[in-house]
This record gives structure tokens, C-alpha cells and sequence, in this order.
């Protein structure tokens, strides 16, 4: 198996987790093909086997890579996705982070993992993406997100006012610090510490969630993720701020904003003893009796 090693921060305390991967993988007599920056930080710190193939693009990488292994926290597997791109190439998250809803294979469970992988117990969970249709060229060709599209206030304390519409119908003006629409995925990024909902992965909805809205009585919405969703800003600024899940922009008052599905979907690797009801059980501590 052609195995794609990807990081981006490296710190001591990882050091014996990352070899331990490398010498699982090296046992199992994977080909190693790893991400040039990142193995420029740890060279020093891991041992790795002589015959080695290094990727720094989209294009090296899914010529070489049956799958690739996120080493890091969520915000790293998200980085994976302009390497990644429409390939299917299926991305294992090794959380070396804090809380990983998407990288949740633990520093503990990585021998296990491992096998896992080359025993095939394991599934492939398809998670929707969106896309930001208009205006063109914001994100260069890398215009789709697993987890958010976001529009802020440029470093202003006025108000912006975003003007929503589902299918060319008026949803609602959202007076605050700006909005958020999210993919099931990212339903348990920032739109849920905003008070948005958890979106199971298979359900084919988006969440639209206000920022600090200044009307108590608006609350986040789901919708159905075949509708098309457009987008007008209203305020005393000339720019605003939109991000695109790591990646972020400045956006003209004038400019308008069309989010659709994506027509393609990312690939998640699933282990056989996780599923999306235990991750976050596990991560928001839910059953969990906090009383002294």
C-alpha cells in the first residue's frame, strides 16, 4: 500500500507517536510518501526507512497515494484538502491536537489503527462538501469546504447585515457579527458554538447560523443541501472578511455570494469500533456525571 504521511506543526512530545506510526507502517511494508515540509520538521526527531518519496502538490500526491494519514488535529485534515482536491483519496485523522471530531484516532490507538487498515476493517464515510459558486477566482480553483463557509465583520465594531436567500426566496437579514453556513461536518465546528445544531454525516442538509445576532429571536436553520443559497452584504465597510473551512479572503460590500453543494464528496476513513454517535459522546463528554 502507498501510504501519504501529512502534517503541518511539529512539537517534541510527538515524537514517539509519529515514529511509532512510521514503524507500524514500515512493518506492514508500506510505501512511504511524505509531506516535504513536515518531513523537513521531524527529520531530526524520527527515524525513516531509506527509500523515501516526498509530495509538496495535489499532482504528486495523487499519483503516488492509495491513502493519506493526517497527523496533527482537525484544522490539519482540513489543510489536507488542497492536496486532496476531488481524488477520493481516503484521509485517516491521527489526533495529536486537543479535541478531533475529525481526527479521531487517538496517540493511543495508533498500532491499532495500523492493523486495522491493512486488515481492511475498516469503512469509508462520505462527507458533503459545499462550494462557493460566485464569485469566482476568491479561492483560486480551490473553491469548496468540509466544513464552513464563513462571512464576518472586517475589524469594525459596526454591525454587518447579511441578506440570505434559499432558491432565489428571501430567507432572513441577519443583523450581527456575521454567518456561518456549514456542511453536516463542520455542524460540529464553529456553527455549534454558536448554538447551531449537530447535523448527522448522511443527513443532506446545510446549517445556516447567525454570529452574535442583535435579534434574540433569530436562531440558526437547517436546510436541505440541494438548495442554492444566496448571499448579500449590507454595512458601512467596503470589505469583509469570508473564510473557506483554513482558508480566508476579503470580499467586496458589492460582491455576491452564491454556496452550493459540491459536486464531489471527501472521503474519511472510518474505523470498525467508531462511529459518529461515539465520537461525540466521547468528545463532548455527554453521560458523563461532571459532580463532585
Amino acid at each position: 500500500m502507498e501510504v501519504a504521511l501529512f502534517g503541518k506543526e511539529y512539537t517534541p512530545d510527538h515524537c514517539d507517536y509519529i515514529q511509532l506510526l512510521v514503524n507500524e507502517l514500515v512493518a506492514k511494508q508500506a510505501s512511504l510518501l511524505i509531506y516535504k515540509p513536515y518531513f523537513e520538521k521531524i527529520a531530526g526527531a524520527v527515524n525513516f526507512p531509506g527509500q523515501l518519496r516526498f509530495f509538496t502538490s495535489h499532482t504528486e500526491l495523487v499519483k503516488q497515494a492509495d491513502m493519506l494519514f493526517s497527523i496533527g488535529g482537525d484544522g490539519t485534515l482540513l489543510d489536507t484538502i488542497p492536496f486532496v482536491r476531488s481524488s477520493g483519496i481516503p484521509i485517516l485523522g491521527i489526533n495529536l491536537g486537543r479535541l478531533g471530531f475529525l481526527s479521531d484516532v487517538s496517540k493511543i490507538e495508533i498500532r491499532q489503527a495500523v492493523a486495522s487498515i491493512f486488515r481492511k476493517e475498516y469503512s469509508i464515510d462520505k462527507r458533503t462538501m459545499l462550494s462557493l459558486e460566485e464569485p469566482k477566482g476568491i479561492f483560486g480553483e480551490l473553491n469548496y469546504g468540509l466544513n464552513d463557509l464563513t462571512i464576518y465583520r472586517n475589524n469594525t465594531t459596526s454591525l454587518i447585515v447579511v441578506h440570505v436567500y434559499i432558491d432565489d426566496r428571501f430567507l432572513n437579514s441577519y443583523w450581527g457579527d456575521g454567518l456561518i453556513v456549514a456542511t453536516p461536518t463542520g455542524s460540529t465546528a464553529y456553527s455549534l458554538s454558536v448554538g447551531g445544531p449537530i447535523l448527522t454525516p448522511g443527513s443532506r442538509n446545510f446549517v445556516i447560523a447567525p454570529i452574535a445576532s442583535h435579534n434574540l429571536t433569530v436562531r440558526p436553520i437547517v436546510i436541505q443541501d440541494s438548495s442554492k443559497i444566496k448571499i448579500r452584504i449590507e454595512g458601512r465597510e467596503e470589505k469583509y472578511l469570508l473564510t473557506l473551512d483554513s482558508r480566508h479572503s476579503a470580499i467586496n460590500k458589492d460582491d455576491e455570494l452564491i454556496v452550493k453543494r459540491c459536486d464531489f464528496r471527501m472521503n474519511l476513513v472510518q474505523m470498525n469500533n467508531k462511529d459518529f454517535f461515539s465520537t461525540i459522546r466521547d468528545k463532548l463528554l455527554w453521560g458523563v456525571d461532571n459532580r463532585n
